[in-house]
């Protein structure tokens, strides 16, 4: 399942079972685990963690040293988890001293020429769309679905179960459960298809725009509204996401 056109670093650690396709290059101190499928002119470098599972498509780039010029050679990785499918010519770039790792979580999709930039942190069940572009120590939390074209600042933290439009770009904060887009980007409701999909309840589905009204739509400032959220809405594990989230964004929401 090696071919003998593709180099390994007799340093690099290979699980059971893996397809590794001719032209691909692995360096030393890359650890792959099980199971895996990779395509040609594949490039893992130093520093990159492979899971399970995993399908890696031609002209991507793992583990590459992180474009920040802080960056003096310190040791750091890239960790990629089980089950993704990472298209073509995507590149993950490894950690800095800031946080020492870049993750990619499990079950996600990341479409052709998408990047990674250092030291972000990807959730699970994400679809991210053609050419997005991730800044430095950005994080998406769980199933988030981020369309197209999409430029992420760096430290902007993308909230859970959310929908942004393709062509999207933004400096500030996405909270969980919207959709977000139109330019310049703002929120657009909440994402009431995504969460049937997931099987979230109409009560939930409720609370969840009640909130949002408060915050988007009651003309409050975002204080207020988390103090109206906390006194009028029931506390469930959706509405103290979406108060911890606002509460703990150093950027700011989008408007």
């Amino acid at each position: 399942m090696i071919s003998p056109l593709a180099y390994i670093d007799p340093e690099a650690i290979i699980g059971e079972n893996n397809e590794i396709a001719p032209f691909v290059y692995i360096d030393k101190n890359v650890v792959i685990g099980d199971n895996n499928k990779i395509m040609p002119n594949t490039t893992i470098l130093s520093g990159s963690r492979l899971g399970n599972g995993n399908e890696i498509f031609p002209g991507a780039v793992i583990g590459a040293i992180p474009q920040d010029l802080k960056f003096s050679g310190e040791d750091s990785t890239a960790e990629i988890g089980d089950n993704n499918r990472i298209r073509e010519n995507v590149t993950i770039n490894r950690g800095t001293a800031a946080k020492g790792h870049t993750i990619v979580g499990n079950n996600n999709l990341l479409m052709e020429n998408m990047h990674v930039a250092h030291d972000v942190m990807i959730g699970n069940n994400c679809i991210i769309g053609n050419s997005t572009k991730f800044g430095g120590e950005a994080i998406v939390d769980d199933n988030a679905i981020i369309s197209a074209e999409v430029l992420t600042h760096q430290f902007c933290h993308i909230g859970g179960f959310v929908m942004i439009q393709g062509g999207s770009r933004f400096s500030k904060d996405i909270p969980p459960y919207i959709i977000a887009g139109r330019d310049p980007i703002e929120y657009a409701g909440i994402n009431i298809v995504g969460l049937r999909r997931h099987g979230f309840s109409n009560e939930a589905i409720e609370n969840i725009h009640n909130a949002y009204r408060f915050i988007y739509q009651s003309g409050l400032n975002v204080s207020d509204a988390l103090e109206r959220i906390k006194n009028e809405i029931p506390k469930t594990p959706e509405i103290e996401y979406i108060i911890n989230f606002i509460s703990g964004s150093k950027r700011g929401i989008i408007k």
